[in-house]
């Protein structure tokens, strides 16, 4: 194989990692009835003025596994932090007690697992998407690598790689999202 289509394959399996990461990440926020700091991950807080991440403007940590406590590092951003939280509409209810904000996470009804495990497919389906849209773009620069000199028997065999490294990382979101519902539906 030449060296022109080495580079395209390993671009390609670059791309889709970054891909599989980005759909762990979705993965991960989708709660399953347990307490996760991942959960407020999106959480923009007013601080003097400007959006900042939650993460920055305090601690959040997770006692057990129904309650995330977030501790401000100023006291003066409670009020704003449970204003976001509620804003987030993440179907809980921040309790601030002036020192703290605590949130009790709710058990999950059967409906609502549901719901989530219909999320969690619709975002493995989404990162499938993205690996092969990745396939097909790393197999369009193979099939422009002609006019550079390289032979149709070449072309193909990075096609058949492409192909391989799809694969591999479909099974890969495949695993993903069935640990995710796993994870989901287990009262």
């Amino acid at each position: 194989m030449s060296e022109l289509i080495k580079k395209q394959v390993s671009d390609a399996r670059g791309l889709m990692e970054k891909a599989i990461d980005h759909c762990d990440g979705e993965l991960q926020k989708i709660r399953a009835g347990k307490a996760s700091p991942s959960m407020l991950d999106d959480i923009m807080v007013d601080y003097y003025g400007s959006p900042t991440p939650l993460n920055q403007v305090g601690s959040v940590n997770t006692p057990d596994a129904r309650t995330i406590v977030i501790q401000p590092w100023e006291k003066s951003l409670l009020s704003g932090i449970e204003k976001a939280i509620m804003e987030a509409n993440l179907g809980v209810n921040p309790q601030n007690d002036g020192v703290i904000i605590r949130i009790n996470v709710p058990p999950l009804t059967e409906e609502r697992r549901r719901d989530l495990v219909k999320k969690a497919k619709a975002e493995a389906e989404t990162g499938k998407v993205a690996i092969r849209n990745i396939r097909k773009e790393a197999n369009e620069k193979i099939r422009k690598l002609k006019s550079e000199g390289v032979s149709e028997d070449e072309m193909k065999t990075g096609e058949g790689e492409i192909q391989k490294l799809t694969d591999s990382f479909i099974v890969k979101v495949d695993q993903l999202s069935e640990a995710k519902e796993k994870d989901i539906m287990t009262v």
